[in-house]
């Protein structure tokens, strides 16, 4: 009996002994594995930088909002301390400040395509959603849609801040170009798209040598039930002269086609239409310095012109060595 209860015992603390240790894996199985399991990352990921860009702070004194002004230095630049470069501002510049300079990049081919420049993006106000700041700062009266509604609680939607961010522009945006980088302020440039292409309209025609060439993408004439063609006309009753190169450019998809089926023309604007009235009302003025052109691009709606609009406005503006 005695026997048996030892080998009872002993059987039992077998099972247990092979129960408490992990089961054997086979050599090629772990060698797998361990080839398989990624390596420790030994650094923390870092964020993505663009190369030569710097981002500035502004404080807009006539309306108490910040800004930020981003900034891209062409390649080169600290490498030539003698020369100055044109400039190019532009609007929403969240989007197409890193898309205008990758464009640049590609298509001035070293100064061959394009002529090297200074890239200003103006981007939305510190707080403020994308849509609720360019709705207020790129439009130029209070007549908005009134069945918008505000993409920020709380916050009524507002229009008609045009006219006070040209001025943080001109006054501000400007003198801190000039006075931090090596800028050819003689030769501003100015690009903006829907909205941003309308407060380039309404800059032109009010104080038009704030820039020396205009490359307006798809201007919303329609805004306000086109108030801007009233205050073309108070302007040109005003102005003796426009002296600026003007650019402007449009999807071949912007205007109505009801005999079309195809969802990417417009259903109810026709910003061709309307970019053509605004052109001959200028042109009927026969301003000496006044030099406009319009283009339509074959294929493209007014969500997927402005990269176009920009690969063409920057050939036009800023010729290279080989054009």
């Amino acid at each position: 009996m005695a026997h048996r209860t030892t080998f009872v015992l002993l059987a039992l603390c077998a099972v247990v002994i092979a129960c408490s240790r992990p089961a054997a894996t086979p050599v090629a199985q772990t060698a797998s594995a361990t080839a398989a399991a990624p390596a420790a990352s030994s650094t923390a990921p870092k964020p993505y930088v663009l190369d030569d860009t710097e981002v500035r702070t502004l404080h807009a004194d006539g309306t108490d909002r910040d800004y930020q002004v981003f900034v891209s230095l062409p390649v080169g630049y600290a490498d030539h301390p003698e020369r100055t470069y044109p400039v190019l501002f532009v609007t929403d510049a969240n989007y197409a400040f890193p898309l205008i300079r990758s464009i640049a990049r590609r298509v001035g081919d070293h100064g061959d395509g394009t002529e090297d420049f200074i890239l200003v993006g103006l981007s939305y106000a510190v707080g403020d959603t994308p849509v609720y700041s360019r709705r207020r700062d790129y439009t130029p009266t209070a007549d908005g849609d009134p069945t918008l509604t505000s993409d920020m609680p709380g916050r009524p939607v507002v229009h008609g801040g045009g006219e006070a961010y040209a001025r943080f522009i001109k006054d501000q945006v400007f003198p801190l170009i000039a006075q931090h980088y090596r800028a050819d302020m003689h030769r501003k440039i100015y690009a903006g798209h829907s909205y941003g292409g309308l407060l380039g309209a309404d800059i032109l025609i009010h104080d038009p040598t704030m820039f020396e060439q205009y490359i307006l993408g798809s201007p919303s004439f329609q805004f306000g039930k086109q108030v801007e063609f009233a205050r073309l006309r108070d302007a040109m009753a005003k102005q003796k002269d426009m002296p600026a190169n003007v650019l402007i450019v449009l999807g071949g998809y912007e205007t109505i086609e009801p005999a079309s089926r195809d969802p990417r023309y417009n259903s109810s604007v026709d910003m061709i239409g309307n970019a053509k009235r605004f052109v001959a009302q200028l042109n009927a003025k026969h301003y000496p310095n006044l030099h406009i052109r319009m283009a339509t691009v074959a294929d493209e709606d007014h969500l997927t012109v402005f990269p176009a609009i920009i690969t063409r406005g920057l050939l036009w503006a800023l010729p290279g060595k080989h054009a």
